[in-house]
């Protein structure tokens, strides 16, 4: 172990990705440790990309891709506008309401950012708000989009965890929803300490009834995706199916933003998404399988419930490591690393393998907006030319809502595991 980890860091220094650091280092212990593996290892890659649930991936990716191209942004930001813009900071709860529901579009935290923010982002600042707080909102909102079903981190741990998929995804539900209702409350108090404007909605009844019509397919999407699943009319991976299928239709044919000319790019950025997390799983499992040979978990297990301590302070202790590992690695690594290490333990106190998903893919979602990893930081910079530490100081308020939703999960257990417990035997 103290081979694999030296030669981690050092391949960490060196900049090498986190996903070939892990492979080259597992590389090296089996080389120093067990020679005799090595002929094995082209086998062990593959097998840890040969499952079937793994073809909801980029399935799932390519579902977001095309509701994105078919002009949904826009639609789902008028259609939030109806709802919470009279309130005071209007733009930004419409910013919140439109993050939550298009985190159940694209699954994606990062799409949310970049389609979310390049439309509000450039409106709240011409309507006054600071761009520190535009683009902090904007990001942290944008966390719910791995949280609220469908979520792609969500197929990654069900994979890894052995889980069904269909669980997780009603498991994050109300998790989901509650961080979107507590960011909404966080951005009224600020709005009014900060005087940021209501919005006037002077449309006529139809006009209303007209975008709200031209929204509710969209908005439907994740009800008709995770339903075909909870129904048992199709599994996670067909239902995936279902979604691309749907997303097509609806944004080609009856939202008509789609063209055909975007299909190939599309398909080619689902591929490229997708073949990198692909690899990502396959270099990870190096690590996975050497954590088995050393017996870690079962190590990791044993100390954790030989500890004199409660069991909610282990539990919140495990909460502190995932938000520490979400600031300095990405989500798809962070979650075949955590998993294997912790699921032993916390089941070993009680916590179901829904639960521990739940947690795990609310803490590290808080990663994707803390420096120095922080995907979406860079794209909200990008877009409002700030830089991260500024965007992520405008972030930090409305992160309390992540934080104060992962400690409820944590404590409260049916926050996570009613809904699949009444709607999935």
């Amino acid at each position: 172990m103290i081979i694999l980890i030296i030669s981690l860091l050092v391949f960490l220094v060196l900049g090498i990705p986190i996903a070939y650091s892990l492979g080259l280092s597992g590389f090296c212990y089996f080389l120093v440790v067990h020679p005799e593996l090595l002929p094995v290892l082209p086998q062990r890659l593959f097998a840890g990309m040969n499952s079937y649930a793994m073809i909801a991936l980029p399935l799932f990716v390519t579902m977001g891709l095309l509701m994105n191209a078919g002009g949904i942004t826009t639609r789902l930001i008028d259609f939030s506008l109806l709802f919470v813009g009279r309130l005071r900071g209007g733009l930004g709860a419409v910013n919140v309401l439109a993050s939550m529901i298009f985190g159940g579009i694209s699954g994606s935290s990062v799409s949310d950012t970049a389609s979310i923010g390049a439309v509000l982002i450039p409106a709240m600042k011409n309507r006054g708000y600071t761009l520190e707080f535009a683009s902090g909102i904007t990001v942290a909102s944008s966390t719910m989009g791995m949280i609220i079903p469908p979520s792609v981190p969500m197929v990654i741990y069900a994979l890894v965890a052995e889980e069904s998929v269909g669980k997780l995804f009603l498991g994050s539900a109300i998790p989901g929803i509650m961080i979107g209702l507590i960011m909404l409350a966080i951005t009224v108090v600020i709005s009014y300490w900060k005087k940021y404007p209501r919005e006037e909605i002077r449309l006529k009844p139809k006009e209303q009834f007209r975008r709200v019509r031209q929204s509710l397919l969209a908005i439907i999407m994740p009800v008709f995706v995770i339903g075909s699943v909870v129904l048992g009319i199709a599994t996670a991976t067909e239902s995936a199916g279902i979604g691309v299928l749907y997303s097509f239709i609806v944004g080609a044919f009856v939202i008509r933003g789609l063209k055909m000319k975007d299909i190939p790019p599309i398909l080619k950025s689902a591929i490229m998404t997708s073949a990198t997390v692909m690899i990502i799983i396959a270099l990870s499992q190096l690590y996975v399988w050497i954590l088995a040979i050393e017996r870690i978990p079962e190590l990791v297990a044993a100390f954790v419930t030989g500890l004199n301590l409660p069991a909610m302070v282990i539990l919140l202790c495990i909460d502190v490591i995932i938000l520490l590992t979400g600031t300095f690695v990405d989500v798809s690594p962070a979650i075949l690393l955590l998993t294997p290490v912790f699921l032993p333990a916390v089941q070993a106190l009680g916590m179901s393998a829904v639960q521990f998903g739940v947690i795990l893919i609310s803490g590290l979602a808080v990663g994707l907006v803390t420096p120095p990893v922080g995907m979406c930081l860079n794209v909200a910079s990008a877009i409002s030319r700030l830089g991260i530490g500024r965007i992520f100081k405008g972030a930090v308020p409305f992160l309390l809502a992540n934080a104060i939703t992962l400690v409820l999960i944590t404590v409260v257990p049916s926050l996570s595991i009613w809904l699949p417990g009444l709607l999935m035997k």
